[in-house]
């Protein structure tokens, strides 16, 4: 298994000089399995990245969205597969709780973007899953997936694959103001002893409660998650778009204290655009 961050950001774009190291694209992660399958996390602007790469492979491209927000979205119509000729891509919509699966697709409808889905030459599919299903597979992956606590709902997911497991729980709001879609527990069990956790970090302590209910949790609540899951690596994700290169940074270094207060062995870091985690390699 090998996995590459495309886009690490929350909210919306961010350009700039104070946003190079972390970089600025919005959510897009890849994973390649070891038997070729592949699998996209959430269709942001850093998808757009990603397009190089699968454009010279013919095999078929799964795109697991978490929810329809535009930084989950906006990405698609500028990935390049989607104008390859006979492309296999398959779509599993977020488990929002608005039934609008082919969302990615309507935002190039009507005046909203020049190319209209009906010239897309790929072969798109939205995978329509039953509300009840919970688990189902991706070539050789195991894909688990519960609701997420965010406004208009949406899912997080677990990928098993070749002795992995990486857990995908952005947008996520641990402890929500409004009735809990999956509790704190529940999402402890879900990512149990995963390889990597990757979570929404967008906002810290210091935020609240100014943003109490927009959807995010604080950096320090996804490092007891870690540590409650018994997780070997966190990724902290979805970088609020106002923290620069070296506000990520201090928000490492605070979490990394709880970690140390706790004796924990748990390893946290900064998600990055281009970073990649190589589950063969020690």
């Amino acid at each position: 298994m090998r996995l590459t961050f495309y886009g690490v950001r929350g909210s919306i774009p961010t350009p700039g000089a104070d946003f190079v190291r972390y970089g600025g694209n919005t959510a897009c992660v890849h994973i390649e399995l070891e038997d070729g399958t592949d699998i996209v996390l959430d269709s942001g602007t850093g998808i757009r990245l990603l397009s190089p790469y699968l454009i010279q492979k013919t095999t078929p491209i799964n795109i697991l969205l978490s929810h329809n927000h535009w930084d989950h979205i906006q990405g698609f119509p500028f990935f390049t597969p989607i104008y390859q000729k006979d492309r296999e891509i398959n779509i599993f919509p977020g488990q929002t709780n608005l039934d609008e699966p082919d969302q990615i697709l309507r935002q190039m409808e009507g005046s909203l973007f020049p190319v209209p889905r009906t010239a897309l030459h790929a072969n798109i599919t939205i995978q329509h899953l039953d509300a009840q299903q919970d688990v189902f597979s991706i070539g050789s992956a195991t894909i688990k997936r519960v609701p997420m606590n965010h406004p208009g709902k949406g899912s997080a997911y677990c990928i098993e694959a070749d002795g992995y497991k990486v857990a995908y729980i952005t947008d996520n709001e641990l402890y929500p103001p409004y009735k809990k879609e999956t509790d704190f527990q529940t999402f402890a069990t879900f990512a149990s002893n995963a390889d990597l956790l990757i979570h929404d970090a967008q906002y810290m302590g210091s935020d609240m409660p100014a943003k109490n209910g927009w959807g995010h949790s604080v950096a320090e609540e996804a490092v007891k998650l870690a540590m409650a899951s018994n997780v070997k690596r966190l990724a902290l994700y979805s970088h609020d778009p106002e923290r620069t290169d070296d506000d990520i940074d201090f928000v490492v270094s605070h979490c990394n204290d709880f970690v140390l207060a706790a004796e924990s062995p748990l390893h946290v870091f900064a998600s990055a655009e281009g970073q990649v985690l190589d589950f063969n390699q020690p």
